[in-house]
Formats: C-alpha cells, structure tokens, sequence
C-alpha cells in the first residue's frame, strides 16, 4: 500500500474503532474530546473533507500516520506497519471531488480465557508486568475484525466492554467506559490507563485502596469522585 493510500484512511472511522466517538458534528467538523488527553469540553477537530486532525489544546496536528504515531508512541515506520499490516481500521475510497465510499466492520469478541498466548506473554513480560497480576486483573481477549482473528491483552471495563491491547494495537471493544474496583477503603487511586494501573500493582501488590482505571475521558466522570 502506498503512503498516498495510508494517508486516506479515515480518521474518524480510526477513531470509532479505538473507543472515541464525537461529542458534536458540524458539517465535515467531527469534534472529540481529545482522545490525546484529559479533557471535559471537545476541542479535538477532525475535518473530514481533508482527512485532518487538529487538537486547539496543545496545538498538535496532522494526519493518520501523526495521530497513530501520538496514540501508540511510536515512531512513523511502525505506525505505518501497523496501518498496514495489522489491517484493524477501516480503509476507504477517498478523493477531494467526489464520494467517499466507506466499509465498517466491527471488533466481535470469540472468546475470553487467562493469558497463555506466548507473544502477549512475553508483552507483559516486557512491561516488567508479573503474569500472576497480569492474569488477575486480565484476560487473553480472541476477536474478530475483518474476517481475521487476533489475539489481544484484554482488560474489562464496568460496562461490559475491554479495552485491548498487543505489541502494535491499543484500541476497545465497545461499549467504552471506566473500570472501578471497590475494597470498601476510603483512599482511592486513579490512573489514566490499564498499563499504569497494573505496573503500580507490581510495585503495590499489597494495596488495599480503592481504584479508578479512567481509561478515556468523559464529562460525567467527577460525579463518581463525590462519593469520597
């Protein structure tokens, strides 16, 4: 596939399919809370006519291959990699003239099970993360996308939906939320993501406070903070 063609795919479809859905849509204006931060008020715009990101926040921008390369940290040859090899997003027919022809597939859950798969084993390991957390807080999550099945490091929101994660791929299976555990303490801890949570669970494995993994950011989530 050519650079051209990587550039093309849409970014909103991109997006849907990491778990971030648009607060507002105004006209070929798509505006998120931006999926780079934490943040209540939208200020994340994808215009979709040039296939664009702009987050007003940070005054970041650009296009898929930028947005990929700021989510996962990675440098511009793996995002490309991951574009293209891992085909997890959908592609579309795309030109400044005429009509955009698009194809969306949903992520379908095949089966939820402990971690045994040797690559996302040595994932964790590589993360300093001790499988024996890995495996109480996780499951090893085979999906479907595209008529092909992947393997992913699954971590389960209160929802009833995961976030998801390889070596190459951060994304969710919907419905997107936050996870919450209760002990009954009256000291909570929160933590943007899944990987901190567990890599201060290594370092804390005999933490009993309560714990908020946000996960992503909604405009409602200071109404679970007031019950402390």
């Amino acid at each position: 596939m050519e650079i051209q063609n990587i550039k093309q795919i849409s970014i909103t479809d991109y997006l849907q399919q990491q778990g971030y859905s648009p607060a507002r849509v105004q006209g070929i204006h798509f505006w998120y809370c931006s999926p780079l931060r934490n943040e209540s008020t939208p200020s994340f715009k994808v215009n979709t006519e040039r296939n664009q990101w702009y987050d007003f926040g940070t005054g970041e921008y650009g296009d898929i291959i930028d947005l990929v390369r700021t989510l996962q940290h990675c440098t511009m040859y793996e995002a490309i990699d991951f574009l293209i090899g891992l085909k997890q997003i959908v592609h579309q027919d795309f030109s400044f003239g005429g009509e955009r022809k698009t194809s969306k597939h949903k992520l379908e859950i095949i089966s939820v099970q402990s971690l045994t798969d040797p690559y996302l084993l040595r994932y964790i390991a590589e993360r300093g993360i001790p499988l024996s957390i890995a495996n109480r807080c996780c499951s090893e999550i085979r999906y479907n996308n595209t008529n092909r099945t992947y393997y992913a490091i699954g971590f389960a929101n209160d929802a009833g939906g995961w976030e998801i994660r390889s070596p190459y791929f951060k994304g969710c299976i919907a419905p997107k939320a936050i996870t919450t555990i209760s002990t009954g303490a009256d000291v909570l801890q929160i933590f943007e993501g899944f990987m901190d949570f567990l890599s201060w669970q290594t370092l804390n494995p005999s933490s009993t406070c309560d714990t908020i993994v946000l996960l992503c950011c909604f405009p409602n989530n200071w109404k679970i903070f007031v019950i402390y």
